[in-house]
């Protein structure tokens, strides 16, 4: 597996939306998932889409806010988050395995370096 990089991180108000990215390097398609860690906090899960792009998700305060999915003309995973709020701040890292996805963060291989998102008014 390649390289995978986060952008769309910012800083947004609550109530705002937006939309991050990752992006790998390679051509294999993989299963990516999205964690965060927010300070001082253990790094969690959020969501994931397999290499058949089933989807799960993880976080239960981002069910119905929180959308996955990938463009694979461009490599990309994306991470739709709507109706943010400032307990959605944190550093979001998306990560790679195989095929099938896992809430586990020891199951993944490639990590990110993460990109911040802070809501704040």
């Amino acid at each position: 597996q390649g390289q995978l990089v986060e952008t769309g991180g910012s800083l947004v108000r609550p109530g705002d939306s937006l939309r991050l990215s990752c992006t790998a390097s390679g051509n294999a398609k993989t299963a990516i998932a999205w964690f965060r860690q927010a300070p001082g906090k253990e790094r969690e899960p959020v969501s994931c889409i397999s290499s058949t792009d089933h989807i799960s998700y993880y976080l239960d305060s981002g069910r119905g806010r929180f959308a996955i999915s990938r463009d694979n003309a461009k490599n990309t995973v994306y991470l739709q988050m709507n109706n943010l709020t400032p307990e959605d701040t944190a550093v979001y890292y998306c990560a790679a395995r195989g095929y099938l996805c896992s809430p586990t963060r020891i199951a993944y291989s490639t990590w990110g370096q993460g990109t911040q998102v802070t809501v704040s008014s």
